[in-house]
């Protein structure tokens, strides 16, 4: 893991240059049968690659995917601290099942991660500004005109169309310290949230498997039908290739596009 903090960090310190202020964006839940995609933003001051806080913990930061949900949790209550100290800041964005059929799953990760995004740096005004396109006096007003302009790194590829001028990094989150941090934000705040509509629908499991497709979540589709939660457009092939058309024909698909 200390190998894997200086990879991270020397990734992030590549990238910035001259940079004072780094953000880094990355999404969960993408692959889902059920609930919203959630984006986490982080925007991070250059000066905390070289503090307490990063020396301490950075070692204990990875991809989201590659820590168990204990490590997750610890990090994502640790990040107060930053932002007590003004070196951070951090927000989720979501983008709701509906959004994901009417969207695409591709066009919601960029609600998402845009939302996202926007309420980080509304967090940060008077600290920063975002590289928003074809706005020379920044997000907020003239006067932040002065303030430095954050990089804006994104796992992934290219967002087209994105309000903010960004790098794109494929498999960003196992590269960039910034944007795995961003994802155990987007992955700790969608399992919560699925962890509490669980409570809503306990027929689905949504707290064991948190929407993905498993074999519990598939075998309650087929006892239950979906509810509002599900997406739509995911649902129609793998109902069909798992009980035919007769059971897939018993939703209401429109109803819930609707």
């Amino acid at each position: 893991m200390a190998t894997q903090r200086k990879m991270l960090r020397g990734f992030d310190l590549r990238r910035i240059r001259d940079a004072e202020w780094v953000a880094g964006v990355d999404e969960a839940g993408r692959g889902c049968l059920a609930g919203p995609v959630v984006a986490g933003a982080v925007l991070v001051h250059r000066s905390f690659y070289e503090g307490h806080w990063c020396r301490r913990h950075a070692r204990e930061i990875n991809d989201s995917k590659q820590l168990d949900e204990a490590r997750r949790e610890a990090v994502y209550r640790l990040l107060p601290e930053l932002v007590a100290e003004g070196l951070a800041f951090y927000a989720a964005g979501l983008a709701d099942a509906r959004e994901v059929d009417s969207l695409n799953v591709l066009g919601a990760t960029r609600q998402a991660m845009r939302r996202a995004l926007h309420e980080a740096g509304r967090q940060a005004a008077g600290w920063v500004r975002l590289p928003e396109k074809g706005v020379d006096e920044g997000l907020f007003d003239v006067a932040a005109q002065g303030l430095p302009v954050a990089l804006v790194m994104v796992d992934g590829l290219p967002l087209k169309p994105f309000p903010y001028e960004h790098s794109a990094i494929v498999q960003g989150d196992g590269k960039s310290l910034v944007i795995a941090l961003a994802s155990i934000v987007a992955k700790v705040t969608r399992d919560r949230l699925m962890c509490g509509l669980d409570e809503d629908y306990p027929q689905y499991g949504f707290a064991r498997h948190k929407g993905y497709g498993t074999v519990q979540h598939r075998e309650a589709l087929r006892e239950h039908g979906p509810c509002e939660l599900h997406r739509a457009s995911f649902l129609g092939k793998i109902l069909e290739c798992e009980a035919g058309p007769d059971l897939q024909s018993g939703f209401d698909f429109a109803a819930l596009s609707g």
